[in-house]
């Protein structure tokens, strides 16, 4: 299967997915045909009553004639507006429905390509990819619809009138409909490429610049981050003059055409009217009826830049959102009660790293194991390759005797990151982010446990309070220790824990080593990585990744 028909076949997928029927394509573009079609029947109307006006009509046929273009030139904005509520209800649902499902499938599918990507590549995927494929009904399926039937429409006009006419004219809207999605094709198709990826590394960029931009200002590094943020700017530019390219050529052979069209077709009324065929408002009608032909015809090269764009879109979603298959390795396991873990010289790395140095150790439900090592070494990529997000470079890592797998991570095995997100909202939904049907009561339990409880007390509303996106609002040590509590409800038997200490005080520490104890005490394996050495009491064993 070449790209292209790949391509075709994701975003017809993507389209299904939205849920959008068949029945609101066609629609929406019943009442563009309408509202394009009044266009042409304005322009065939006036025609007609210009030239009728030169041979002293009756009143009657004058005021029919006026009356007739009057209802064309309101209805043509009517249904104009028509168009535009059915499309854009049509696609607008279709892309709440396909944000639902996107979600859901990445809440389903293995965390290995998500961990693989930059929070910016995932922000532009899950928000201007989505947002594009709902742009194929508007800006691609719907306009070809429209200049498909209007201009079969228009043919049939001038074909009753004068047949050969009726010909010169469909050759023509073919030529300009067909010769520039054919020329422009692959040069769209480059630009759509090229544009979804300038656009995800913009995003990229930006949130880099923006999320680290206290360190930046610390490592005098704020200068380097702008300076890439300006170069993926700079290429989303390019793409953009990409795409302008294929688009000035589509015009330009629309021009032509219309062109072609007009002055064949006054030729081909003017013989006729010579020869007796036509009288001379038929022929007016024929010969200016072109001009507002070309209108529907004039959308289709944008309509095809708009299929490359949603096509590339379609693809980079796939990419993010694939469902596990059949396998049952790769299928969704119940937690079990508890669960060991056992690592056997296992070296792990992302592509194109060097892997870290072989470890091994063996840690049963109840105990914990801690992972040191200097900073950069590989600690939370260990982390990772445990939690069955990351394939081993080398050795093997169990769970109860099987390897850990993709489909391990978030239900046998819950990672708290570092960095994992404290969102913004609620302190109660916060925490419900580990386990959906957390209570109040459980919720406090576990704020009691790290010693959070008097200071969510004290919040305006307390459980209830929302917090800013990111955890701004609240301070290192408070967000640490609202991860554990997090981690704490979490119902994987396994816990990987990644720099726990970070940011606590005394307070906080003794928080720590209350979570663990707790942890310890439900059976639970939990893998610490620290810092601080202070804390390797609080283990059953400990394995360096320093050479």
């Amino acid at each position: 299967m070449t790209r292209r028909t790949s391509d075709l076949s994701l975003l017809r997928e993507a389209i299904r997915d939205t849920g959008v029927s068949r029945w609101a394509i066609t629609r929406a573009i019943l009442a563009g045909t309408m509202a394009l079609g009044s266009a042409v029947g304005l322009a065939a109307v006036a025609a007609w009553l210009i030239a009728k006006a030169a041979q002293m009509p009756s009143p009657a046929d004058v005021a029919l004639a006026a009356t007739i273009v009057r209802f064309f030139g309101i209805s043509r904005g009517l249904f104009r507006y028509l168009e535009r509520l059915a499309s854009h209800d049509a696609a607008l649902r279709g892309v709440v429905t396909l944000r639902e499902r996107a979600y859901d499938r990445l809440a389903r599918s293995g965390a290995r390509t998500v961990l693989g990507l930059r929070r910016g590549d995932i922000v532009a995927r899950m928000g201007a990819d989505l947002d594009a494929i709902g742009d194929a009904v508007v800006r691609a399926i719907v306009p070809l619809g429209v200049a498909a039937t209007v201009s079969a429409i228009s043919v049939a006009i001038v074909a009753i009138l004068l047949p050969t006419a009726g010909l010169a004219l469909a050759v023509c809207l073919v030529l300009a409909g067909v010769v520039p999605a054919v020329l422009t094709a692959r040069s769209a198709r480059i630009a759509a490429v090229a544009g979804a990826r300038a656009h995800a590394e913009v995003s990229a960029a930006a949130l880099s610049a923006m999320d680290g931009a206290t360190e930046h200002r610390v490592w005098g590094t704020l200068d380097d981050a702008a300076g890439a943020l300006r170069d993926a700017d700079r290429d989303a530019e390019h793409a953009h003059e990409l795409a302008a390219r294929p688009a000035a050529w589509a015009a330009g052979f629309q021009a032509l055409f219309s062109g072609v069209a007009l002055v064949a077709l006054v030729a081909l009324g003017v013989l006729a009217v010579r020869s007796g065929d036509l009288d001379g408002p038929s022929a007016a009608v024929v010969a200016l009826l072109p001009l507002a032909a070309f209108e529907a015809v004039g959308a289709v090269p944008a309509a095809i830049m708009q299929y490359f764009r949603s096509a590339a879109a379609a693809r980079r979603l796939a990419e993010l959102v694939d469902e596990p298959g059949e396998d049952p390795a790769t299928a969704p396991r119940e937690a079990p009660a508890a669960s060991s873990l056992a690592l056997d010289a296992l070296s792990v790395a992302w592509p194109g790293m060097t892997p870290t140095p072989p470890v091994s150790a063996r840690v049963a439900p109840g105990q914990v194991l801690a992972v040191v090592g200097r900073s950069g070494v590989g600690k939370t990529t260990l982390l990772t390759t445990i939690a069955g997000a990351l394939a081993p470079a080398s050795g093997d890592v169990t769970l109860d005797g099987r390897p850990s797998s993709p489909a391990d991570t978030g239900t046998v095995v819950a990672m708290t990151a570092e960095d994992a997100h404290v969102f913004g909202t609620t302190v109660l939904e916060n925490l419900r982010v580990a386990r959906g049907d957390v209570t109040e009561a459980e919720a406090w339990d576990a704020l009691a446990l790290v010693g959070l409880d008097a200071w969510v007390r004290g919040l305006p509303d307390g459980l209830h309070t929302e917090l800013g996106a990111g955890g701004r609002s609240v301070s290192g040590g408070e967000r640490r220790r609202l991860l554990l509590a997090r981690a704490g409800l979490a119902p994987a038997p396994v816990a990987l824990v990644d720099e726990p200490a970070e940011h606590l005080d005394d307070a906080g520490a003794d928080a720590l080593r209350a979570f663990v104890s707790r942890m310890r005490a439900e059976g639970r394996t939990v893998v610490l990585v620290t810092h601080d050495l202070s804390l390797l009491d609080l283990a059953d064993s400990v394995v360096s990744l320093d050479d």
